[in-house]
């Protein structure tokens, strides 16, 4: 099979793409023919050794797949050859075959496109666990989601909205803007233009946010740390800009407000069983037409170093997507 392969940790445009083994199901696994690949921003801190994951090299990236099982190991009884499917890989994404644990790996409705199917995995999984696990979201508090129109951003937007939450979506451009109001959010801030801190403040008449579903880190997590509402909850969700902030812990004493860690992957693992059921009911509302992946561009293989540089250049809107 093909598949674009790290041999040691380096720049993105170091990655080969070339001739590898075909994986087999080991007991307990299927084999997806990989139809598409979701892009992360986590993919191209991963192959840099920038991530709190540091696999073994050589390795395929890519931890998100929509594909056909081709294969079904030892134990596997839910999973049939054929079978239209989504599945969290972990590893070996940016190929045409993957090896995965079935404990990972969904039914997927005829209804949902593969290019899709893939981003849905990761940034809708993340907001979905971070809002509903980690945050406990209720029916008329105050979101605020940074970069809102960002894959995880903006299903943020989506699903807080569908969770009952008014919804501030921060970005740094109108066009940004425009898309994440398109997905549900009722407040707009454009942090390039204003003081984000105080733009907080009045769009909450001084009160602060309930919820922050933070992806950026530095200046703008800074901000949020001092904008937050008692008993609110800071979700730690990535650090797109670069810089990961240091937290001056007497601001959550003071202002009563909880900072929460959002690590998805982890969350996978140590819950399976609530990440199936969040699966679950995420497709369910898919079907019913209440979220919705916006795929940017969906690119072949071979170009997976040119989707991995517009995702981290913070270029796309909505979902990056690879097809074997």
């Amino acid at each position: 099979m093909k598949a674009i392969v790290c041999n040691a940790f380096g720049p993105v445009e170091n990655l080969e793409y070339k001739e590898m083994p075909d994986p087999k199901a080991g007991k307990g696994q299927v084999v997806v023919d990989i139809k598409a690949c979701g892009v992360n921003f986590p993919d191209g801190l991963i192959v840099q050794g920038l991530y709190q994951m540091k696999p073994e090299v050589p390795f395929i990236p890519g931890n998100e797949v929509a594909g056909v099982v081709s294969e079904v190991g030892e134990g596997v009884t839910h999973l049939k050859v054929g079978m239209r499917v989504i599945a969290l890989c972990m590893l070996g994404g940016y190929a045409e075959k993957v090896a995965c644990a079935a404990t990972h790996v969904l039914p997927l409705p005829d209804e949902i496109s593969d290019d899709e199917a893939a981003g849905l995995v990761t940034a809708h999984a993340t907001a979905h666990h971070g809002l509903k696990q980690r945050a406990n979201i209720q029916p008329g508090e105050t979101l605020l989601v940074t970069g809102a129109a960002g894959g995880t951003g903006l299903a943020a937007v989506q699903i807080g909205k569908l969770m009952g939450a008014k919804v501030i979506a921060v970005c740094s451009t109108q066009e940004k803007l425009d898309m994440a109001k398109a997905n549900g959010a009722d407040i707009l801030i454009n942090y390039s233009e204003v003081d984000l801190k105080t733009a907080i403040k009045e769009v909450t008449n001084g009160k602060g946010v309930d919820v922050v579903y933070e992806c950026v880190g530095g200046d703008t997590f800074h901000a949020c740390s001092r904008s937050m509402a008692w008993n609110g909850r800071l979700l730690v969700v990535g650090f797109a800009g670069g810089t990961i902030p240091e937290f001056p812990v007497n601001l959550s004493l003071v202002k009563g407000y909880s900072v929460v860690g959002v690590f998805w992957g982890s969350f996978t693992q140590h819950q399976p069983q609530d990440f199936a059921q969040n699966m679950r009911e995420l497709l369910t509302w898919y079907v019913q037409g209440k979220v919705k992946v916006v795929v940017d561009e969906a690119l072949p293989l071979a170009q997976a170093k040119d989707a991995l540089n517009k995702v981290m250049g913070r270029e796309v809107k909505g979902k990056m997507s690879l097809n074997p």
